[in-house]
C-alpha cells in the first residue's frame, strides 16, 4: 500500500493509501456505509449464508482498499462488549432448550446471539474500513456535506481535536502515579484511580471553558470554519453504491429463502 503509515494524530485510525476507496468522497462512503448497515440489520436472523455473503463483500472492499487483514482483526477488539452480551443470551433466554457440551442452552437464544454477533461484526468491519480509508477531516466535511446539523459537526470536530489532548493528560497522570510507586492492584487502588478520573474530568472541563472563552473572544458563532466538500459526480457515486446494491441482492435472496 505504499507504506501503510498512520496519518496525523487526529486520524490515528486512517491508513495512508491511494486506492480507489481512498479517493472516493467522504460523504459518498458514509451514505454507502449507512445503506449497507441498514440492509444487514434487516436480514432475517436464520439466513446464515447471507452473513457470509456480506462478509465476502467487505473482504473485497478491504482488498480493493489495501487494508491489511491483520489491521481489521486487531481493531475488532472494540466489539468485545457485544460478544459478552451475545454469550449471555443462550443462558437467559426462554426455551426450547438444547444441550451443548453438557450445558443447557436456549435454542432461540443461540439463534439471537449468533445473529447479533454476526450483524455487529459486519457493522464494525464496515466502520473499520471507512475509518481506515477516510481522514478525520474528510469525515467532518462529509457530514457537513450531508447537511448534518452544525452543532453535531462542531461537537464531532472538538471531540476529534481534543481526544488526544485528554489522552496525553491521562498518560501523564499515569506516569506521575507510577513515579510514586503506585500499582493498580486490588480494591485499595480504586480510591486513587477514582480521584485520578475526577481530576481528569475537572481539568478537561476547565480546559474546555478556557478554549470556549478564547474562541468567543475571536468571534466564534457556533459554526466551525470548515471548507465545504465538493459535490460528488455520478461516476463517483456508482462504485460506492455498488456495495449496498450487491448487499440488496443478497437480502432479496435471504427473504426468498426465508419465505
Amino acid at each position: 500500500m505504499g507504506g501503510a503509515h498512520r496519518h496525523g494524530a487526529s486520524g490515528a485510525l486512517y491508513l495512508h493509501g491511494h486506492s480507489p476507496v481512498h479517493r472516493m468522497p467522504a460523504h459518498v462512503k458514509i451514505v454507502a456505509l449507512v445503506l449497507f448497515l441498514l440492509l444487514v440489520v434487516t436480514t432475517p436472523r436464520e439466513q446464515w449464508w447471507a452473513y457470509g455473503a456480506y462478509l465476502a463483500l467487505l473482504a473485497f472492499v478491504a482488498a480493493l482498499a489495501r487494508v491489511p487483514p491483520r489491521t481489521v482483526v486487531v481493531r475488532l477488539a472494540i466489539e468485545i462488549p457485544f460478544v459478552l452480551f451475545a454469550v449471555l443470551m443462550p443462558f437467559v433466554s426462554a426455551g426450547p432448550y438444547v444441550t451443548v457440551a453438557g450445558l443447557t442452552l436456549s435454542q432461540p437464544g443461540l439463534v439471537a446471539a449468533g445473529a447479533i454477533l454476526a450483524k455487529a461484526t459486519l457493522g464494525v468491519i464496515a466502520s473499520i474500513l471507512l475509518a481506515a480509508t477516510t481522514t478525520a477531516q474528510e469525515l467532518l466535511l462529509g457530514l457537513q456535506r450531508l447537511r448534518l446539523p452544525d452543532p453535531l459537526v462542531t461537537i464531532a470536530s472538538f471531540m476529534l481535536r481534543y481526544a488526544e489532548v485528554v489522552s496525553d493528560e491521562l498518560h501523564r497522570m499515569a506516569i506521575a502515579r507510577e513515579s510514586r510507586c503506585f500499582q493498580a492492584r486490588g480494591p485499595r487502588s480504586w480510591r486513587v484511580l477514582a480521584q485520578s478520573a475526577g481530576a481528569l474530568f475537572i481539568r478537561s472541563f476547565e480546559r474546555g471553558e478556557r478554549v470556549h472563552l478564547a474562541m468567543c473572544a475571536r468571534g466564534f458563532t457556533g459554526r466551525m470554519p470548515l471548507v465545504a466538500a465538493p459535490a460528488a459526480t455520478p461516476r463517483q457515486w456508482a462504485p460506492a453504491l455498488a456495495l449496498p446494491a450487491a448487499a440488496a441482492l443478497v437480502l432479496a435472496g435471504a427473504f426468498v429463502a426465508a419465505a
